[in-house]
Order: C-alpha cells, then sequence, then structure tokens
C-alpha cells in the first residue's frame, strides 16, 4: 500500500467515524421553528462530513430545506400586500435564497443559521422584484436612483412639511438636478396600467382608459393646407374659380363642366391643369 493510498483509507475511516446516524423525520416541514434551529445544528454538522451526492448527503440537505421553510414564509410576509400569484412567486424565489444560504453555511461561522439565512432570502426576492417588477426596461443605475429618491423624498417632506423641491433633493442626495429629474421619469416605468382597465362609468356604460387616449387626426393636416389654399383661390380669375369649384366640390366630369361652359372637354382638360399647376406651385411656395 503506497503512502497516498494509506491517507486516503484513514480519510474515509475519518469520516466514516465522525459520521452519525440522523434522525428519520416524517414531515420536516412541521417541526417547530425552535426545535428546527436544535435539528438544523445537527443536520449542519452532519452536512459537512457526508459526501457529496451520497444519498445521506441528499437527506440532510433536503431536510434542511424543508425544516426552515418558514424563514421563507417569514421573509414574504413582508411583501403581504402583494397578489397571491406575486406571493407564490415570492415564496419560490425565497426558497432559491434559502438554499444558497444552506450550501455557503458552515458552523464554524458561530452565528445562528437564521441570522445568517434571512439576508440570503430577502436579497434574492428583492433581486426579485428588482429584475420583473419594472413595466418597462430601465437602467439598474436609474433603478437605485428611483429608491433613494423615494428614500430622500419622504425624508424631507417629513423635514419640511411640504412636497421638496429638485434643488433641496439634489443637494441632499448629492446629484444634479437633471439627474434628480432623470430619477423621477425612470419612476414612471415601475408600474403600468392596462388600456382596457376600467376607470369609471358614463351614460353607455363603463369607460376604460383607452377611450381617453387621442389618436393622430390626419385630417389636422388639411387645416394647413386650406389656410394656405385659401389666398391662392383669391387670385384666380373667375373662371378659373368656376372650374376647380365645378370639378372639385360639385364632382363633374371634365366632359359635363364643358357642356355648362361651352367648351370642349379637352379646352376644360388643358384649364384645369393649368389652374391646379398655378395652386400646387403656390402652396409649395408657401411651405
Amino acid at each position: 500500500m503506497t503512502v497516498t493510498e494509506a491517507a486516503q483509507g484513514r480519510t474515509a475511516a475519518q469520516t466514516q467515524a465522525q459520521a452519525v446516524v440522523l434522525p428519520e423525520i416524517a414531515d420536516p416541514s412541521q417541526v417547530a421553528p425552535k426545535d428546527a434551529r436544535q435539528l438544523s445544528r445537527l443536520f449542519f454538522d452532519q452536512l459537512a462530513v457526508l459526501e457529496e451526492g451520497t444519498p445521506e448527503h441528499q437527506y440532510a440537505r433536503n431536510t434542511l430545506i424543508e425544516m426552515n421553510l418558514t424563514l421563507v414564509r417569514y421573509a414574504a410576509a413582508r411583501f403581504r400586500s402583494r397578489s397571491q400569484d406575486e406571493m407564490e412567486d415570492i415564496v419560490q424565489v425565497g426558497t432559491i435564497g434559502l438554499i444558497k444560504a444552506i450550501d455557503r453555511f458552515e458552523l464554524t461561522r458561530e452565528v445562528e443559521f437564521t441570522s445568517f439565512a434571512v439576508p440570503y432570502i430577502v436579497g434574492e426576492i428583492k433581486r426579485f422584484f428588482r429584475d420583473t417588477s419594472w413595466a418597462v426596461h430601465v437602467p439598474r443605475r436609474l433603478q437605485e436612483a428611483r429608491i433613494h429618491l423615494a428614500k430622500a423624498t419622504e425624508e424631507l417632506r417629513s423635514r419640511l412639511g411640504r412636497t421638496p423641491t429638485v434643488k433641496e433633493l439634489s443637494q441632499l442626495m448629492c446629484l444634479s438636478e437633471e439627474e434628480v429629474n432623470e430619477a423621477r421619469l425612470a419612476s414612471n416605468g415601475y408600474t403600468s396600467a392596462s388600456l382596457d382597465a376600467t376607470i369609471g362609468s358614463s351614460d353607455d356604460g363603463e369607460a376604460v382608459l383607452a377611450d381617453f387616449i387621442g389618436t393622430d387626426d390626419n385630417a389636422l393636416e388639411l387645416v394647413e393646407d386650406f389656410n394656405a389654399l385659401a389666398p391662392l383661390l383669391a387670385e384666380l380669375d373667375d373662371r378659373e374659380r368656376r372650374i376647380i369649384h365645378m370639378r372639385f366640390v360639385d364632382e363633374l366630369t371634365q366632359a359635363q363642366i364643358g357642356e355648362h361652359l361651352g367648351v370642349s372637354q379637352m379646352h376644360i382638360s388643358r384649364l384645369l391643369n393649368r389652374t391646379l399647376t398655378k395652386l400646387r406651385t403656390g402652396m409649395l411656395t408657401t411651405h
């Protein structure tokens, strides 16, 4: 036997000697928090000496997770104002934080596991909100600025008894007024409302937000065109104005206009083209 083999044999024997049979817990999630703290020390102690990937190691790790799910529920309670669907996501994300805490905890830290785990759980939940709660994508810098802005606004409002100005906020936050305004603008991206959301009622029934949102009216451009065209029409002679009126107001054909004026359709076509060219040139010059 080589020296290396002998050393490995001693290490395995020491590990086997240190490992003890862990108690079988039928439903770890039902263990009282006080008992969970005591049992967790035993399971962490064995988790450190059990070989990763073995059934014993997996049992110890899974039991620790289930026993300490109360920590996740405790941390999630801070966000109880959220909807039921969001709370389910919060618990799932908080459980990820708990697992990370279990994998990184060591008894040699000489701190309670609860004190070590809660910051991991809360941090994971806050990271979830930071990455998913914004209605539109906002740079991380502005997300953080929004939080500082909210705190600074509340502090100054309590101190001054009124809503603080941008200058006062910039001085407290040590930011420029432009950066404060940018943070305020970014806050608008945190929440959004559906265009189908009901915001009141009317004689025709419930009103939704979409009913009050304006749309582009292409006909508005015609107002400018009519204002520019009016003086050009005034400069035409009587026959030219009459031809324009019969063609575009009365919607007569060139042949019908010719019959009214006692001239040929070809002559009306030439007169109409000449008049329209004159008006078109005047409109381009005006614009």
